[in-house]
Order: C-alpha cells, then structure tokens, then sequence
C-alpha cells in the first residue's frame, strides 16, 4: 500500500468492513513476527493490517535519518486507515511498535478506538531529551539505545552479520535473574551490542530454523538502519511534540509484559495511570521474555481477543 509518501508491505487478513486491527511491529523485526495472531484475529471477525514498518522488509526505507520520526511514523498508519476506508482502529504494538501505539492516540485522536501494547509500557513525557535522561541514569555503563545512536558505528555492526545478529537477538536474550548478562551488557568498554549476547546453545522452543531463517534473509537483504533510525528520533520525538506535556490517553488501553523481559528492568510500569485516563488493564505473563507474541501466542492471543471483543466499537 502507498501511504504518506512510502510504500508499505501489508500483510492484510479478514474482511473489509469489519472493526480493524492494526499490528505493529518492533525492532528488529517485520511483520511476520505477528503470524501467530493475525489469522486467530481475522478468524474473530476483524479485518487485520500488519504493516513491514518504514524502514523494514517489503516497506520503503527512507535515507534521511528524520524520515522515522513519530509524526511519519503514526502517519503511515493513518494512510492505511485511509486506504481500507476505516474511521478508526485498534491499534496493537509490540517494541517500538509499542511506543508508536501509545503515541498514535495523542497524535491523531480520531483515529484510534484503543490501544494494546507488548512489552513497552506507556510513561509520562520526558521533562528532558531523552538521550540526556538516559545518560543520566546509566552514566558511563554501556547502554544500547545510546550505542545506536551514532549513524554507522551499530549498523556496521549489526549488518556485518545478520545471522549472528538475528540468532543472537532472538535466541540469546538475557533473563532478569541472570546477573552476569545483566553485568555483561552495561559494563563499560568497546564492545558492540551483539557482542554483550550470549551466542545461544541452540534455538529456544519458540522459534524454528526456519522461521529466524526468514529474519536472516530479510535483514541480509534490507540491513538494519531503517530500524536503527528510529531510534536515532528519540530527542527529535520530543523536541517536536511539545504541546503533548500533560496530555492524556481516553480510549481504552492494555498493556502485556513478560516478567522475563529485560526491557522492564529499566522501564517502570507503575506510571500508567499518569498518562492514562480512560479503561486500563495490564497483563503480565510468568517466565516470558521480549519477543512476547512469538514466544507466547496462545496467551498473548487470548489477552488481545479478550480486550478487542469488550470495545464498544466492534
């Protein structure tokens, strides 16, 4: 689909008409990721748009570093709202998804009946930059959102072998009550951020060969600066948004974690009511790590139809 300047590679289930559901993605991943809740979805009754996100897959991917802010970002969707002719959605995020879905209801009101986000819990606007927040709190430890930040220095690295990246990701995510990882990836020094994950001793459970396959082939082809650049708006995010200090989320909201995820270590969940005004609901599943919807689909899948069915919009 052509939206907001880019073409986006859609992954679109269920009939036209019915309530909509879009699904985003995080990084770095691609639609795919949602392949175990897109039929379930479009089986309930909901017409399902799982976009490759600027910057991924099929999907353009703008040079200009600014090409990803949020504004574009948020935008993007709303076209593809546009295009199947749908007032309004339920829009769904995991990762960086997540942080896009919590911006989309301040961003463009009329256009969201709810929001439901993995992994990335909602909290208030930064008082500061959010790259001077950060280096605040982490000082002179390594932390990998500053690491990318610099244009080059993480996709040299990333792109030098995506399928030592993608295994490593996927397969070699640390858990919270594993100390000498969470050491391993703060501790200051020249390493990259693949280089602090453990190479994995096989695949977990989760994922099959083929499934990190179809990462591996994708990101070999595509590489990782379009994702990267996200991250690389995080104080352009800010720096333009400054009329969303103190503004509030109505619609009704969900947010899914896992209690093994180490996004959560440095995110707090406790702040939600300060942002979110209308119905909210929060989830967390025992034992899950990040990739929440691929490692937990029954559950994760369970939570999304509970809350998507109670909306007075379906």
């Amino acid at each position: 689909m052509v939206t907001n300047g880019v073409q986006l590679r859609v992954i679109e289930a269920g009939d036209r008409g019915a309530p909509v559901v879009v699904l985003a993605h995080g990084f770095p991943e691609l639609a795919y990721s949602w392949r175990q809740q897109i039929p379930v979805l479009a089986d309930a009754g909901y017409h399902v748009l799982a976009p490759d996100q600027r910057g991924y897959g099929g999907s353009s991917r703008p040079d200009a570093i600014e090409a990803y802010n949020i504004h574009e970002l948020t935008a993007d969707i709303v076209g593809l709202l546009d295009d199947v002719g749908a007032e309004r959605a339920a829009w769904v995020g995991h990762d960086w998804g997540a942080i896009m879905v919590w911006n989309a209801p301040l961003l463009h009101p009329d256009r969201v009946a709810a929001v439901a986000a993995l992994s990335v819990p909602v909290v208030p606007r930064a008082k500061v930059p959010p790259t001077q927040a950060l280096r605040r709190t982490f000082g002179e430890n390594f932390f990998y959102m500053l690491y990318f930040q610099e244009p080059g220095v993480a996709d040299a690295e990333l792109n030098g072998d995506p399928a030592r990246t993608m295994r490593r990701l996927m397969g070699g995510e640390p858990a919270l009550n594993d100390q000498s990882a969470a050491q391993r990836m703060l501790a200051p020094g020249p390493e990259g951020f693949i280089d602090r994950l453990a190479e994995p001793d096989g695949l977990p459970n989760w994922i099959s060969q083929d499934e990190l396959d179809h990462y591996i082939s994708e990101f070999s082809r595509t590489g990782f600066t379009g994702g990267l650049n996200w991250y690389r708006n995080f104080d352009r995010n800010w720096e333009t948004t400054p009329e969303l200090a103190g503004a509030k989320i109505s619609v009704p909201c969900l947010f899914i974690g896992g209690s093994a995820d180490p996004v959560l270590s440095f995110t707090r969940r406790d702040r939600a009511a300060q942002v979110i005004t209308g119905p909210y609901r929060e989830v967390m599943i025992d034992g899950a790590g990040h990739w929440l919807q691929q490692e937990r689909p029954d559950e994760v899948n369970a939570h999304l139809l509970d809350f998507l069915n109670g909306l007075e919009w379906r």
